[in-house]
């Protein structure tokens, strides 16, 4: 998602260069959705694995509309358009199918039924393997599995966002699902990066849409930094690794999604599989960052009704 909007400015040839370092490290799953940069981002990911398409679990999503303002947005996920919104992004990829394609966020104005039959119908043409959920309810992902199904549930999970622990988790192993945290980093504010909104780019959505990282609240939320920061100095990795590996350690079903644009942070990123944590630096890690005492919410209003 960085390296096409959101996160300051984009640099196509590094995002390239990075993408491509990936996949020499061993990392296969790559995760795009047609609404980054209005498709922009896509095409950056279609033109990056030209050639190396066998390399890749490619992933991408629907079901966010974007409207001109560059602000507002709804969501549409009836049969017609989940058909309409595939061929696009095939196209955009450059590809005659997508290994995971997913719902972005769940349309309420259509029955999650209608939205997975044609899905289903995606899989049996060809153009899909497999069907992923994001932000989806227990209830939802219950009701999309009996239709077809469902291999993912990408939603929010890391230090600083366990919400997904309580039900989400539970009912995705009950069924065999994966789950995909996304923002396992805490948008990287876990890693230790940002100390202030001046430290975020222009353009990049933290400084104004991230209630966490409000001058007051950000201040208050650095405490659990530090303490992230100490832990991670006495084991010799930093901040961010520490708090990705806590993620990655959940369980083999959990698979992270770390998001950059620069190949520095993507080795760093990368390093943090090999972190082995026992029990006590898990607890040790969970003191640090007490979710209960984080302030702010995940969203701002606006972007919060798009939750399921």
């Amino acid at each position: 998602m960085g390296m096409s909007e959101f996160y300051g400015g984009a640099d196509e040839a590094e995002s390239v260069a990075t993408i491509h370092r990936a996949l020499d490290l061993g990392v296969s799953l790559l995760d795009t959705s047609d609404m980054y940069g209005y498709g922009a981002n896509e095409e950056l990911v279609g033109r990056a694995i030209r050639g190396r398409r066998d390399e890749v679990v490619l992933a991408t999503k629907f079901g966010v509309v974007r409207f001109a303002d560059n602000l507002s947005r709804g969501v549409r996920s009836d049969p017609e358009y989940v058909r309409q919104a595939c061929d696009a992004s095939l196209r955009r990829l450059g590809v005659d199918h997508v290994d995971l394609y997913q719902q972005h966020r769940v349309d309420p104005a259509v029955p999650i039924e209608e939205t997975v039959g044609a899905l289903a119908e995606l899989v049996a043409a060809g153009k899909v393997r497999h069907v992923g959920l994001s932000e989806a309810s227990p209830e939802t992902i219950r009701r999309a599995h009996a239709v077809h199904p469902i291999t993912s549930v990408q939603t929010e999970w890391s230090l600083w966002s366990r919400s997904i622990e309580e039900e989400v988790v539970p009912v995705c192993r009950e069924l065999g699902i994966g789950i995909m945290p996304y923002s396992p980093l805490g948008r990287g504010f876990l890693t230790g990066r940002y100390r202030s909104v001046d430290d975020f780019e222009e353009g990049d959505f933290r400084r104004t849409s991230q209630p966490r990282m409000t001058p007051e609240n950000l201040e208050r939320n650095l405490a659990f930094v530090r303490a992230l920061e100490a832990l991670a100095q006495e084991r010799r990795v930093t901040a961010g690794q520490l708090a990705l590996a806590w993620v990655q350690c959940q369980g083999p079903d959990v698979v992270p999604i770390p998001g950059t644009k620069r190949r520095k942070y993507l080795e760093q990123n990368v390093a943090a599989v090999g972190l082995a944590l026992s029990p006590d630096d898990i607890a040790a890690i969970e003191n640090a960052v007490p979710v209960e005492q984080v302030v702010g919410a995940r969203y701002a209003e606006d972007r919060a009704k798009l939750l399921d």
